[in-house]
C-alpha cells in the first residue's frame, strides 16, 4: 500500500512543476474624469476550459480591491494578451495600485504587480 502512494505521488510531482500562476506583463491606468482605465497584458499556459485565466483584480496597499476584471473564457491561442476595466475608482492621495492576477485552477497569483499612477488631476 505504502509502495502504491508512494508511486502516485511521485507521478504527480511533474504536475506540480507544471503549474504557473498567471503572470501580469504589463499595465497601464488612464485618468477619465473621477475614475482610471486600467489596462493589463497577461500570460499565462491556459490550456482550455479546465484551466485558464479568469481573472484580475485592483488593489489598494491594503489588499482592499478597487475593481475586478472577469476574464469568461480561456485565451489558449493568445498568449499573452490584454484586456481593461473602465471605472476603477481610486481613493484620494493613491498613488499607486497593486493588481493581481487569478486563474480557475490555482487561485490568486501570489505575485503582485504595482502600478504607478500618472495623475492628470489631484491623486
Amino acid at each position: 500500500m505504502l509502495k502504491a502512494i508512494s508511486i502516485a505521488y511521485a507521478c504527480l510531482l511533474p504536475l506540480a512543476a507544471w503549474a504557473e500562476d498567471p503572470r501580469i506583463l504589463e499595465a497601464t491606468a488612464t485618468q477619465t474624469g473621477g475614475s482610471w482605465r486600467i489596462s493589463v497584458t497577461i500570460s499565462h499556459p491556459d490550456t482550455g476550459w479546465d484551466h485558464y485565466a479568469d481573472g484580475w483584480r485592483v488593489l489598494d496597499a491594503e489588499g482592499n480591491q478597487l475593481g475586478l476584471r472577469v476574464l469568461a473564457h480561456p485565451h489558449v491561442d493568445e498568449q499573452p494578451f490584454t484586456r481593461s476595466l473602465a471605472g476603477v475608482v481610486v481613493p484620494a492621495g493613491l498613488q499607486q495600485v497593486q493588481i493581481q492576477a487569478r486563474c480557475n485552477v490555482d487561485g490568486w497569483a501570489e505575485e503582485v504587480y504595482v502600478l504607478e499612477l500618472n495623475c492628470t488631476t489631484s491623486c
